[in-house]
Order: C-alpha cells, then structure tokens, then sequence
C-alpha cells in the first residue's frame, strides 16, 4: 500500500495525466475562482497546480458535480476519466450517500473497490480519501459512526489494491471552523489549499509550507448572542433549503456539469491566498 504522511512515505511520481472525480468536495465548492464567476478552484485544482511542474506536457480534468452520489461517481464519471487515459485518477464518493440514515456502508465499500479496481487494471494509480472527523459538526455529527465505518473500507480498498489515501480524519487544522465556509460543509480557501497540500505529501513529495498544519492563531469566543445569530442565519440560508431538496428530490447539482471535462494544460497558481474569515461561529 502506498503510505500517508506519518506512515513509510511512497516513492513520488511524474504524474502526466491526472483526473479528479467526485463531488462538491472536489468541485472545489466555496473556493471561489478569482477569474471565472460562479466557478470554483479547490483542492483537486491546487493539487494539480503541485504536480504540473513534475511533468512536462502535464494536463488535468475534473468530472467532479456537487450533490453527486456514489452511483454517479463510480459510473458515468468514471466511463468519462477512464476514457480519457489517466496515469493518476482521485476518487472521492459516498459523503452525500452517508448522509442518509439508512445508507448501506458495506455496499458503498464494495462499489467503491469495484471502481479502484477498473482503475489500477488500466496501470493508472490512485488516490482516495477519506471523509473528515464530523464531531461537533451540525446535521453531518450525527454520521459519525457510518463515516468511521467507511473509512475502515477505504483503508482496506486502498492496501488491497496499492492505493494512495489522502487522510483527512487526521487533519487537526480541520477542526477550526475557520476552515470552513458558511455553509459548515465545505471548505474555505485556506481549508482547500491545506487539504491539497496534505494530498500533495501523501503522494509522497514534500510541501515546501512549513507551517501549513499548524493551527490558525487564536481568536476570542464569540459571544451567545452571536453565537445564537449564527445559528439561526445558517438554518435559514442553508439548512432550510438542503431540507427541502431532499424532501423534492432535488439536488444542488441538478444542472451542473462538470468544469474542466477534458484534460488541459495547469496554469500553476500563484502562492496569494484571500484571508482566511473570522466568522466567529463555533
């Protein structure tokens, strides 16, 4: 199995043809892109950003759609990245599935192994990851022990077919919700650019930031009064209407498709972060 930064640290690559798969988490939501209105960077794309200079002629695809299930990931996202004839595809499904109380872990894991394997049968590698640690968090706290659960497949997928996993369980900058966006379900930049470079090193190279796992500096506690405005504006503008979704059937990525669907030269992104929010939300 290839290792995760902590563990024996893999032989990095000159990947030249890389595919990212997935959903919000790798569309890269509330990572807004600074040159295209309404479209997002994210994780995927700033890992990309690491590679390119690894490879000459590198290119780079992302399939990836918000509020995609495990179904269509490991399906017609799929078909498209394998046509496409990656040497290095990640994978990242099943978090909208987990949300639903009744979702069948072990079945995801055996859908999710399918997958890897067409992949790594074609020579490609590939890089899976696992969920975030959801305590504390709203709604998705409550999934603790069905991510958990999924996780332990993950890790076995990943040894059983040599497969590079990109852990964010242990990712303790995570943990600060100014890592996160309004929202409370994706990440800000800053939570974006810490992830991939977390990718970045699970690959197996090694991330020049020296500081990028420490903890963001301390800030005061937010008072009950904003602490109880917070709340209340984030089941208003987002918890209301992911309810309703679900309720209709309906799903934020209804008429989305996917941003960079065939593979393209990386433009490498400058260092220039936005600042990272106080939003004084617990």
């Amino acid at each position: 199995m290839h290792g995760q930064a902590g563990s024996i640290r893999p032989v990095p690559r000159a990947w030249s043809r890389y595919v990212a798969i997935g959903d919000s988490f790798t569309e890269g939501m509330s990572d807004p892109d600074p040159a295209t209105p309404d479209a997002y960077v994210g994780w995927a794309d700033r890992l990309a950003g690491l590679l390119a200079p690894h490879a000459d002629g590198f290119s780079y695809a992302n399939l990836a759609v918000r509020g995609r299930t495990l179904t269509d990931v490991v399906g017609p996202q799929l078909d498209a990245a394998l046509a496409l004839g990656p040497d290095l595809v990640s994978i990242v499904g099943g978090g909208n599935d987990i949300l639903r109380p009744r979702a069948d872990i072990d079945d995801l894991a055996a859908r999710l192994d399918t997958a890897v394997a067409r992949i790594r049968a074609t020579g490609a590698d590939v890089l899976m990851a696992t969920p975030t640690d959801p305590a504390g968090a709203p709604i998705i706290g409550r999934t603790r022990g069905r991510a958990a659960a999924y996780i332990a497949h993950i890790w076995s997928i990943a040894q059983r077919h040599g497969c590079y996993v990109l852990n964010q369980w242990a990712c303790d900058f995570l943990k600060d919700w100014r890592m996160w966006a309004q929202d409370r379900i994706h990440m800000t930049p800053e939570g974006h650019h810490r992830v991939a470079l977390t990718a970045y090193v699970a690959l197996g190279h090694s991330a020049d930031e020296a500081d990028w796992r420490s903890p963001l500096p301390p800030q005061a506690p937010a008072s009950a009064a904003e602490t109880v405005r917070g709340h209340a504006r984030w089941a208003r503008e987002y918890a209301a209407p992911w309810a309703h979704r679900r309720l209709t059937g309906r799903s934020s990525g209804d008429r989305v498709v996917a941003k960079r669907p065939q593979l393209d030269p990386v433009v490498v992104p400058g260092t220039t972060l936005p600042p990272v929010a106080d939003t004084r939300e617990p």
